[in-house]
């Protein structure tokens, strides 16, 4: 079901707008998804901030991967997002966010100093202060969304992703929802056609991005793994692979959870159309939902029911399946029209007319 909003597009939608993206790499993370999107074709970063594709208003990102400022000039975009002077804004996180109640008289992560005190200021603050104020917040990557690797059983910082942090009923001053975008890392073209569909939303041309219960864009998390794989035919058929390089069969013996995971990979591919987990022969470790890691590992265990369904498709339905099919392939669709012959007659019951 898709999660409801009452959206507010910016209030000078028919002048020309400039979006500006404050992008935060300062959860528990690793940089990954900034290092991702730079690989991104559809569209590509570069289409984004050149303004290369139609219509787009232009967008402007404060990010430290790719930023040539330093220091306190490069922070400078923060304050002035916080002072309100970049609206309309989009906060972007990357990497979970931390309980700085847990963090005793330190502080687990933080970004640029309080001129006050000399102090780090760390992410919380910084969510605390823009998000508020922003017109649109996103979460880039499993650790931003959900959690992720950070947030697993036993972890002292007690991450969590930006909808635990606040509140999954939570709205932005356009009243959006927190937008998140999964994956270790997200998808590249994923990130920036979220981001190209935000943009022209905001700017009051194209309508909001519908979101599942999970908050992830449904034209991109709507189907399974195996819904979208090139091997899921062969689960159809009860053809499963027992070792890695065994054929492009189903891998579901060797751990994958395509069956129940919700990611486009298979599909997209990685980048520009290629790779993608599954596509080149890897198991889907279920990078993309918020029960990520920690119930799905081991990783590479086949799951008790998996291997259940799998054993009834290769033993009950799958030879039965194969049978049939290919019967029907050899005797009719694997051979030509019996019209097509070198004879003077014709026989495709052609009569003529004159």
């Amino acid at each position: 079901m898709a999660t409801q909003m009452e959206f507010v597009p910016n209030q000078h939608a028919t002048e020309a707008v400039t979006a500006h993206v404050i992008w935060m790499t300062t959860g528990l993370g690793c940089d990954g998804d900034s290092v991702a999107m730079t690989s991104a074709t559809s569209p590509s970063l570069e289409d984004i901030i050149t303004g290369a594709i139609p219509g787009m208003p232009r967008v402007v990102v404060h990010t430290p991967v790719l930023a040539f400022e330093n220091g306190a000039e490069f922070m400078q975009a923060w304050y002035d997002a916080e002072a309100g002077k970049l609206d309309p804004f989009v906060l972007i996180v990357e990497g979970s966010i931390p309980n700085e109640h847990l963090s005793g008289e330190g502080h687990w992560a933080g970004m640029g100093v309080n001129p006050d005190n000399g102090q780090p200021i760390t992410t919380n603050e910084w969510v605390d202060r823009l998000a508020p104020k922003a017109a649109a917040v996103v979460a880039i990557g499993t650790c931003a969304t959900y959690g992720g690797i950070p947030a697993m059983a036993n972890n002292p910082t007690g991450a969590m992703g930006m909808c635990d942090y606040l509140g999954w009923d939570w709205k932005s001053s356009a009243g959006l929802p927190i937008i998140n975008i999964p994956g270790c890392p997200a998808q590249p073209d994923n990130m920036t056609e979220t981001l190209m569909y935000l943009v022209f939303a905001l700017a009051g041309m194209a309508p909001p991005p519908e979101l599942d219960e999970a908050h992830r864009p449904t034209w991109l998390f709507g189907r399974t793994v195996r819904e979208g794989c090139n091997r899921a035919g062969f689960a159809e058929q009860g053809q499963f692979a027992t070792e890695y390089g065994d054929d492009p069969r189903c891998l579901v013996k060797l751990g994958c959870k395509g069956p129940v995971v919700k990611c486009n990979v298979p599909v997209r591919g990685w980048q520009s159309g290629y790779g993608g987990c599954p596509n080149v022969g890897g198991i889907c470790m279920a990078c993309t939902m918020p029960g990520f890691p920690d119930k799905y590992m081991p990783f590479m265990d086949e799951d008790k029911w998996g291997a259940a369904a799998s054993n009834f498709e290769k033993f009950v339905s799958g030879p039965l399946i194969r049978y049939f099919r290919h019967k029907n392939i050899d005797n009719k669709y694997d051979k030509e029209p019996e019209w097509r012959h070198n004879r003077p007659e014709l026989t495709t019951g052609y009569a003529k007319r004159w």
